[in-house]
């Protein structure tokens, strides 16, 4: 329970630190629109040029840099109520297939006696044709203790519970591209698949094999997408990525501010991205522990990424794409099918909003899975113990 008044007086105590956090921000953007300004009123070449002699350049905006403007593309449509916007969506989205997987999870740390943890995966698939039902299905997997004590790592048994519930989401969406890959062959719209996270993770200096192997896995759905031929995008909502506020900095040769009251989504929306619909050139990706992605043969990201903008009002949406998609010139077709999905959803994927509907797992859904616990391990003479602050929680929630 939170006591009003001494939350008020907290955040009182606090009123410098908030002002101040507004005033630099508000003067660092005032510097980077700045940045955005210079950098609008150069050509490809003439950016390509500078970054390249940078190791680590954050982003690097594709040949489609010099047909926008103010490093952005109006989106063409507009329409006097939703009736006529979820008409347009319909067409986009008919007979087409879209796809998403989402995921969530249980662990429980020292509240009991076993290491356990579970994870469930939900997805939908949508065909959106009337002649066709659509999938909504769920997957419930119990992490024993041999998935969470892994030998030699001491990892941390969340970080363990969360890369497991990642990979199979991963999983779930390869099924998905593999039983598209005849998609063009079948005479049917492009497919979409939604990946609800970033396709893109940096290795650190310090990685183990354990993460190494997940950035594979990432690397791996990347590559299969381009394979089958079936588009794929990794969709974050509010992003917090610096890619292209590190993109400027090197463009424009002045030294990297410190602080960090903004990113790329707060830049583009107080910029460029003004109207719904409106989108960013492509961009490679070229931050710096993503050697992974880099085909080495053409020294290009596979992955690169456009924000568009979903809402009228809040920071657009990061979208992660394999840049087969842009190079084959795809890529304007999936971004309006992604606009049609979040006609449909109102602001927000309806076929990702579906998937996080299935996936979840509820507080009650969290007091069943502990009582087959319980029952579970008195037939197997476990000695299940709870901690007596978990029993507590129980009682007073």
């Amino acid at each position: 329970m939170i006591y009003r008044e001494l939350l008020t007086n907290e955040l009182n105590q606090k009123r410098e630190g908030f002002i101040k956090f507004a005033s630099d921000k508000a003067q660092d953007l005032d510097e980077y629109l700045d940045k955005f300004a210079r950098i609008c009123g150069k050509s490809h070449a003439e950016i390509a040029s500078v970054l390249q002699k940078s190791e680590n350049y954050g982003a690097f905006p594709a040949e489609e840099f010099d047909d926008c403007e103010n490093f952005s593309f109006p989106f063409s449509e507009s329409w006097q109520n939703h009736e006529a916007a979820r008409n347009w969506a319909f067409q986009i989205l008919q007979k087409r297939t879209t796809f998403a997987a989402d995921g969530s999870q249980l662990f429980f740390e020292r509240e009991v006696s076993l290491p356990v943890a579970a994870i469930q995966i939900g997805w939908f698939e949508n065909p959106h044709d009337e002649t066709k039902s659509y999938t909504k299905n769920a997957e419930f997997r119990v992490l024993a203790p041999e998935d969470l004590m892994l030998p030699d790592e001491p990892y941390i048994q969340e970080t363990i519970v969360g890369l497991r519930r990642f990979e199979a989401e991963i999983e779930k969406v390869s099924e998905f591209l593999v039983s598209k890959k005849n998609w063009q062959k079948n005479g049917e719209p492009m497919p979409l698949a939604f990946y609800d996270n970033t396709l893109l993770l940096s290795i650190s200096v310090s990685s183990n094999d354990f993460e190494e192997d997940f950035i594979g896995k990432l690397v791996d759905l990347v590559k299969l997408s381009r394979e089958m031929r079936v588009p794929l995008v990794g969709y974050v909502d509010r992003s917090y990525a610096r890619d292209l506020m590190t993109m400027l900095e090197i463009a424009s040769g002045e030294k990297r501010s410190t602080l960090r009251t903004l990113d790329d989504a707060s830049i583009l929306h107080a910029t460029t991205l003004k109207n719904w619909g409106d989108r960013t050139p492509f961009c490679y990706s070229r931050r710096r522990g993503l050697d992974a992605f880099i085909d080495w043969e053409t020294e290009k990201s596979i992955v690169g990424f456009v924000y568009l903008q979903t809402t009228a009002d809040n920071v657009p949406a990061r979208l992660d794409f394999p840049a087969w998609i842009y190079e084959e010139g795809f890529l304007p077709e999936i971004l309006d099918v992604i606009r049609a999905e979040c006609v449909i959803g109102l602001g927000y994927p309806y076929a990702l909003e579906t998937a996080e509907q299935t996936a979840v797992i509820t507080l009650r859904d969290r007091e069943i899975f502990l009582q087959a616990l319980q029952g579970f391990s008195k037939e197997n003479n476990l000695n299940l113990r709870f901690t007596r602050k978990s029993a507590s929680k129980g009682r007073r929630r």
